[in-house]
């Protein structure tokens, strides 16, 4: 599951992001961990897109700011259009509009989608379940919303990095459990979160990263949960489900050097046996967040394209 050593590209990027010195997140507070994060994913806006807009919409917490990407097919609105709602990483603690806008621009272009990146509220300030309410919101909200946004209520998705992953999950548990109506057309599962389980050997043979470690993920989950009872929520952690069959198709990628490595391909591994249509695309070589890299990593490159032709395929 895991290469002899990581992507000579990879490396490379790592290399250059350690050269700067970063504390590890589970060493910070959580204000200085956000602003931490503002230094390392600012920069210029890239891949060009034809548009964005911020809007917001009425969530169940109060106002939720969303961030529309069209790319250039989408510039005139379009029930044809297909849509990915977009739920980014950070451990339910971290993650900003501004620091995903790299990974949803490529989304937009590479799927030929219009990508609704969802500002969900942070823990743990807003514990679970409030990005779980926010995320499975969006949808319907963008579902509810689809005439004037340019796209067809029929082919709606959900992507999601690492935490955002598995409130993509969430979303589509959800769905089948109280609203059908308001299933997502797919899962399109960068990385995701999964598990708590931190003893399984891909947490142990990449505790200290790079890029994601254990004691980060204990760190994340100290924040977001707000008890051990959460802790077996299917909503929180998707492999406490009962079952994870009967949902959107997804894809799930996973990553050799990642300590989430071995609960997303559990998950996988559970939506084929028990149901659920999967497409599970494994990189031994890379690390988590390796598609954030694709401008600089060819394998992450080909990654990003791989889910943006199984999201143009499903939606």
């Amino acid at each position: 599951m895991r290469a002899a050593e990581l992507d000579p590209d990879l490396a490379a990027a790592i290399a250059e992001i350690e050269s700067l010195g970063p504390p590890a997140w589970s060493d910070l507070s959580v204000d200085a961990a956000r602003r931490l994060e503002d230094d390392l994913f600012s920069g210029p806006p890239e891949p060009p897109v034809a548009e964005t807009r911020d809007l917001a919409f009425d969530g169940p917490h109060g106002e939720v700011p969303v961030r529309v990407y069209r790319p250039e097919n989408a510039v005139e609105a379009s029930v044809d259009s297909r849509a990915l709602v977009h739920l980014h990483g950070g451990g339910w603690t971290l993650g900003t509009l501004d620091s995903v806008d790299g990974i949803c621009r490529e989304l937009a272009v590479r799927a030929d989608a219009v990508v609704v990146s969802v500002d969900y509220r942070l823990a743990p300030e807003h514990p679970f379940p409030v990005a779980v309410d926010e995320a499975a919101a969006a949808v319907e909200w963008v579902t509810e919303t689809a005439g004037a946004l340019g796209v067809d209520p029929d082919r709606i998705g959900v992507s999601g990095t690492s935490a955002g992953g598995a409130l993509a999950v969430a979303t589509a548990l959800r769905a089948r459990e109280f609203d059908d109506l308001l299933a997502p057309a797919g899962q399109f599962l960068l990385y995701p979160i999964a598990g708590h389980d931190f003893e399984t050997d891909s947490y142990r043979e990449n505790a200290d990263g790079p890029l994601l470690t254990r004691a980060d993920m204990r760190w994340f989950y100290e924040r977001y949960l707000r008890s051990r009872v959460d802790a077996a929520n299917p909503y929180a952690v998707p492999l406490r489900a009962r079952d994870l069959g009967d949902l959107s198709p997804a894809t799930v990628v996973t990553a050799g050097f990642d300590p989430l490595r071995d609960d997303g391909v559990a998950l996988a591994e559970r939506f084929e046996r028990e149901g659920t249509p999967v497409e599970h695309r494994h990189y031994p070589a890379m690390a988590h967040g390796f598609c954030s890299l694709a401008d600089r990593v060819s394998t992450a490159e080909a990654a990003l394209e791989a889910v943006a032709a199984d999201a143009r395929d499903r939606l």
